[in-house]
């Protein structure tokens, strides 16, 4: 392993926490020209999911940065003009087109990958590659069906063939069509000068490392590993020449690496006040969350309904920099439903209920009910500071 130098810098815990907030799009001013393809940029990866309550996940990352842009201005900001490709990266993202050569390691693995959960039919990768060749872009569907049965993981062979190949780098997801995917081949669909592998792995890694340390602005070997799923040894072998700093932060207990423009200038603006996706890059790794935040954040839409502790979709709140409190929403017609809430203490309500009556209005509702709080003798607090801000 290489002999990294020692931390020249200390940072507080609370510097340490307006640095990932300004790195993630959360403090100052937000770049509303560049819009959401500026947010994507920004980040280096939106994580896709199936999920939707309030709008889907790819939906809410910019809606938390920006405020009310409208949705279909979000979809088309991804996947028009070849501005995006989804790959696997943190998780299946949104990535911007320029990161396609950085990620050829990762083809080049699946490539070389010697065992898969699904069989590849003889000759279905061909005809997948040929079907696209002549009549693409095309869902899985349109190219012959998606599964065999109704069992979600009993992939038909040209879904396997498909995805074979999106994995391989000869097919491109091009956009979401109905929350499919619709493939089309990489040489249609990624610029000229982008489509090429011929970037070495350590080229590859130097390079997401370095981005991954930018969207964290500081963060720890393993911060920096799941940003893009990395593997430790990984980052070990390039974190010394990706132009990451060495830096210290108190109470971490562990190494840590700053991009230095985040350390050039002190975190300074305006907070955002919003809900946030629990699939959003500020808080998708649960150790960095409760190291930087102090706050247990963990998705329970798979978890058994009896033993849910904040709800299905609990969305955390983020509001002077702090997360605050959680909701659990839901719609029933023109009505944001918080079925579930949860706050941190009275000082939390104002924060809350700003939240709560910006997303009502981002996704067309005019009326918020709150169903249950955590804190019983905060119900009213709540609600009145909902009725004053809804009108």
């Amino acid at each position: 392993m290489t002999t990294l130098p020692r931390p020249t810098t200390t940072l507080t815990a609370d510097d340490a926490r307006r640095i990932a907030l300004r790195a993630q799009g959360l403090l100052g001013a937000p770049d509303r020209r560049a819009g959401v393809r500026g947010v994507l940029r920004h980040l280096g990866a939106v994580q896709l999911d199936t999920i939707s309550v309030l709008a889907r996940s790819h939906e809410l990352v910019p809606y938390a940065r920006l405020g009310a842009v409208g949705r279909k201005a979000v979809e088309a900001a991804y996947w028009t003009d070849a501005h995006a490709f989804e790959y696997w990266s943190h998780a299946a993202c949104i990535l911007p087109i320029e990161e396609w050569p950085h990620f050829a390691f990762r083809r080049r693995a699946y490539r070389d990958r010697p065992h898969w959960h699904h069989e590849l039919p003889d000759g279905a990768y061909d005809q997948v590659i040929k079907q696209l060749r002549t009549e693409g872009p095309l869902t899985a569907t349109e190219l012959g069906g998606a599964k065999k049965t109704n069992d979600w993981w009993d992939w038909s062979g040209t879904k396997v063939a498909v995805e074979r190949a999106l994995m391989y780098g000869e097919v491109v997801c091009v956009e979401r069509r109905g929350w499919k995917r619709v493939y089309d081949l990489a040489e249609r669909a990624v610029p000229e000068a982008l489509l090429h592998d011929e970037l070495d792995d350590t080229e590859c890694l130097r390079r997401l490392v370095r981005l991954a340390g930018e969207s964290l602005g500081v963060g720890t070997r393993a911060d920096i590993a799941d940003y893009h799923r990395l593997k430790a040894e990984q980052v070990d072998a390039v974190i010394a020449d990706s132009g990451l700093v060495p830096v210290e932060v108190e109470g971490w207990g562990r190494p840590a690496w700053a991009d230095p423009a985040a350390l050039a200038t002190p975190p300074r603006g305006r907070h955002r006040t919003t809900l946030l996706s629990p699939f959003d890059s500020l808080i998708w790794e649960r150790a960095r969350t409760e190291r930087i935040f102090g706050f247990t954040h963990r998705l329970e839409a798979y978890v058994p309904k009896p033993k849910r502790v904040h709800g299905y979709f609990a969305m955390p709140v983020l509001a002077g920099g702090r997360l605050v409190g959680r909701v659990d929403p839901a719609r029933e017609g023109r009505t944001l439903v918080a079925k579930q809430v949860t706050l941190d203490g009275p000082k939390a309500v104002r924060g809350v209920a700003q939240a709560l009556a910006e997303a009502a209005t981002w996704v067309n509702c005019t009326n918020v009910r709150v169903e249950r709080v955590d804190a019983p003798e905060l119900r009213e607090p709540l609600t009145r500071e909902l009725a004053g801000l809804l009108g």
